[in-house]
């Protein structure tokens, strides 16, 4: 085989090997697209926290809480960095996120107006710890309708955790 030949089937060779090598890892380090940072939910009751993104990475969390809003600070491939209301980190696999958005009382209660006025009739009060759904948020009042299972009022954008200061979501 003259040498000409031979030097250029090793070069294509080694391009072949690089570029089947290399294709696969930038395929699947893509991200979603999406904002970051954003807010999630749990989309199940039982959802593992682990310290990487990956199965082989040890779990150090385990939630027990649908719709539990999270903040996704961070992805790789099919796993999501996220932090918790209390500012626990994580990795947890995209599957296992929904994207409807879901608040959780930080203060000790917050009440539920009728209306986005303080003189409006009282509907709730909800205690701390518990997970709502929010119905809209304008950016318009410093209100947001929210939803704990059967009641759904207005609260001031403050006394839970789960929307960005500012943030407009429209229900």
């Amino acid at each position: 085989m003259p040498q000409n030949l031979r030097k250029f089937l090793y070069r294509f060779m080694a391009l072949a090997i690089l570029t089947s090598v290399t294709t696969p890892i930038v395929a699947s380090a893509q991200e979603s697209g999406l904002p970051i940072p954003r807010f999630v939910a749990l989309r199940s009751d039982k959802v593992f926290l682990r310290s990487g993104p990956g199965l082989r990475y040890p779990k150090v969390w385990i939630y027990h809480r649908r719709n539990m809003p999270m903040e996704v600070v961070s992805e790789f491939d099919t796993w999501r960095k996220v932090r918790d209301w209390e500012g626990s980190e994580g990795w947890v696999h995209q599957s296992l996120l929904i994207g409807s958005r879901h608040v959780i009382v930080t203060d000790e209660n917050i009440t539920l107006y009728s209306a986005a006025d303080k003189n409006a009739r009282k509907i709730a009060l909800v205690s701390a710890s518990v997970i709502g759904r929010i119905e809209d948020c304008p950016t318009t009042v410093d209100w947001c309708q929210l939803r704990f299972g059967d009641f759904e009022g207005w609260a001031p954008r403050h006394g839970f955790w789960g929307i960005y200061d500012g943030e407009n979501i429209e229900g």
